[in-house]
C-alpha cells in the first residue's frame, strides 16, 4: 500500500470524493439552479425567494468543486467530523429558512384580516347605502341636492 493511501485511510477528517462523485455533485448543482430558473421563468417561484434557493445551489456547486472547503468549515466550527459541519450548515439554513418563511406567512395572514375586515366595512356601509336610498333619504341624511345646487 502506498503512503499516500496509508495517510488518507489515517485521516478521518479528509474529504474523499471521486472525480465522478464531484462531477455528478456539479451536474446536480447546476440542474438544481435550472430547475430555480424555470420555477422563475412559469410564475412558481417569486424571484425574491429564488435568491435563497441559487445561494443554497452555489453552496452545492462549491462543495462539489472545493471538496476540502468543507473542512475548512469544519475547523473554523471547531468540529472534528466534516459530517458534524455539513449537518450543522444544513440544519442552520433550514431552521432560518422555516424561520424566514413563518414571518412571511404571519405578515400575510395579518395582511388577509386587515383585508377582510376592509372588505366587511365597505359591504357594511354599501347595505346601508342601499337601506337608505331605498327609503328615499340621502346616504349622510342631507336632503337631496336642487338642479340650480347642482350646478346644473
Amino acid at each position: 500500500m502506498s503512503p499516500l493511501l496509508v495517510a488518507a485511510a489515517a485521516d478521518p477528517n479528509t474529504v474523499r470524493l471521486t472525480s465522478q462523485t464531484r462531477i455528478l455533485a456539479a451536474v446536480l448543482a447546476v440542474a438544481f439552479m435550472l430547475l430555480i430558473l424555470e420555477m422563475i421563468r412559469r410564475n412558481r417561484l417569486q424571484e425574491r425567494y429564488s435568491v435563497i434557493w441559487f445561494v443554497a445551489g452555489l453552496g452545492m456547486l462549491a462543495g462539489a468543486a472545493f471538496p476540502g472547503l468543507l473542512t475548512l468549515v469544519a475547523d473554523v466550527m471547531g468540529v472534528r467530523d466534516t459530517n458534524v459541519a455539513l449537518f450543522s450548515i444544513v440544519l442552520l439554513l433550514l431552521l432560518g429558512l422555516a424561520l424566514n418563511f413563518s414571518v412571511i406567512m404571519s405578515r400575510q395572514a395579518a395582511q388577509i384580516t386587515r383585508l377582510a375586515q376592509e372588505r366587511a366595512l365597505e359591504k357594511a356601509r354599501q347595505q346601508s347605502d342601499e337601506e337608505r336610498a331605498g327609503n328615499g333619504s340621502s346616504p349622510l341624511g342631507e336632503k337631496p341636492l336642487e338642479p340650480e345646487e347642482k350646478g346644473l
